[in-house]
């Protein structure tokens, strides 16, 4: 199973330049890496980066992270997955650009359909 994590342009360039990240603000000020389900990912791009142009969009296989993923319950009474550690770049299968086309960020479709 995939997981999503969105980041900002500059966010993305740190973790590649130094092989790992403690993520976004929020995930530091909260002490863990937020993440999607791909069912979750259009919802959270518009609820938190909402208008964000330069979005770069993350796989990660949820089983190579091992007993550092917790699922909590969060928006909605959904169980997210929250990381435990810093995010390293060798965690990411894939990356892919998150255009903001009409206002509305445009995820790739073989993600989606995860």
């Amino acid at each position: 199973m995939l997981v999503l994590k969105i980041f900002r342009a500059a966010e993305w360039a740190a973790l590649q330049a130094q092989g790992e990240s403690q993520g976004a603000p929020v995930d530091i000020a909260d002490g863990y890496v937020h993440f999607s389900t791909p069912e979750q990912a259009q919802e959270t791009a518009a609820k938190h980066f909402a208008g964000v142009e330069g979005l770069v969009l993350l796989a990660v296989n949820a089983a190579t992270l091992g007993d550092d993923l917790k699922w909590e319950v969060s928006r909605g009474g959904a169980l997210f997955p929250h990381l435990y550690r810093n995010i390293r770049l060798s965690d990411v299968t894939a990356s892919y650009p998150l255009p903001l086309v009409d206002g509305v960020h445009v995820f790739p479709a073989e993600v989606l359909a995860q």
